[in-house]
């Protein structure tokens, strides 16, 4: 797997680099701005970008909006978020492509390495994966329209583990409900978002939590 790492802290991101070499991971380029980031994307075309949200001059959002930009020149570049804060202002941005490819976790709580780099594997193929506390913050902005309005109580609770990156498996031991239980709940989501069309259950399972984490 070919990573972009962005983070102006020079031991975070050595570490990083260490981490992800010693994992087999192909570190093609490591920056320290938002405007090193974006051309670094366009350049190299990563498997996937590790990027930390406040990086210079003003260290708020430049990695965020960086991401963003990088996805716009290279669409669809999965783009990992690492960082100590949840930071909302282009989360939605980020999120608005339904194409996937997108995560957000916080440093703090990556305590398990083998977690993480199947977190970069799932984001790097397309899919997308959140920490529990980032999806809390962006529900802090339902918009009125809810589109999950329809959605039952366990219907949210599996979408909500949907978005956290877990699997049917894994939702149904969370839940201690059947993997038929679940698949049922998952096919429910699916109709009641009006998610029919034929692309796999994957490519709708990506657009359901992007509905979920936009609502």
């Amino acid at each position: 797997m070919r990573v972009v790492v962005a983070d102006d802290a020079v031991l975070i991101r050595s570490g990083l680099i260490r981490l992800l070499e010693e994992f087999g991971c192909e570190v093609v380029d490591a920056v320290g701005d938002g405007d090193a980031l974006v051309k670094s994307v366009a350049a190299h075309r990563p498997d996937i970008s590790v990027v930390d949200v406040r990086m210079p001059p003003s260290f708020t959002d430049e990695g965020l909006r960086a991401a963003v930009e990088a996805r716009r020149r290279v669409p669809g570049s999965p783009i990992m978020i690492l960082s100590q804060y949840v930071e909302v202002s282009y989360a939605d941005d980020l999120l608005a492509d339904a194409r996937g490819a997108v995560g957000y976790l916080l440093k703090d709580r990556v305590a398990d390495v083998d977690e993480f780099l199947e977190g970069l594997r799932r984001v790097a193929a397309g899919g997308t994966v959140f920490d529990p506390q980032v999806v809390a913050q962006l529900m802090v902005r339902r918009r009125r329209d809810d589109p999950l309005g329809s959605l039952t109580p366990r219907e949210r609770e599996v979408l909500g583990l949907m978005a956290e990156g877990r699997s049917n498996p894994a939702i149904g031991r969370q839940l201690v409900i059947t993997d038929g239980a679940v698949e049922k709940h998952v096919r429910s989501i699916f109709n009641k978002l009006g998610l029919y069309a034929d692309d796999g259950d994957q490519h709708r399972r990506v657009l359901a939590v992007l509905a979920y984490l936009r609502s």
